[in-house]
């Protein structure tokens, strides 16, 4: 059974363009090989809500993807490995949720 997934990753800023570039692309392969990616967002530089590892800015990025329940755990293990990461988080998407949007 496949469940819908979105994992938010930040990246150093003191990576310089091309290992940025190359750090994304890396962590969009780890996630392809354990899983059906559905959409990639680059959200860009931002300013961190507080310091990581001394930094105060980061390059955000979302990664929505499909897969079994096995497959966050290690793209999670994967994915910590990587150089230049200051912060992952990967969670379950609900896909019975639906917003409140008007109440009667």
């Amino acid at each position: 059974m496949t469940r819908k997934y979105e994992m938010v990753y930040i990246l150093s800023p003191t990576l310089v363009e091309d290992q940025l570039e190359a750090a994304h692309a890396r962590v969009q392969e780890i996630v392809a090989a354990n899983a059906e990616v559905d959409s990639v967002e680059d959200w860009g530089r931002r300013r961190l809500a507080y310091e990581i590892d001394d930094q105060r800015e980061g390059s955000y990025a979302v990664i929505t993807f499909r897969a079994g329940t096995e497959a966050p755990r290690e793209i999670d293990r994967l994915v910590k490995l990587q150089t230049g990461l200051l912060r992952h988080l990967i969670v379950r998407l609900d896909e019975k949720f639906v917003p409140e949007t008007d109440k009667e």
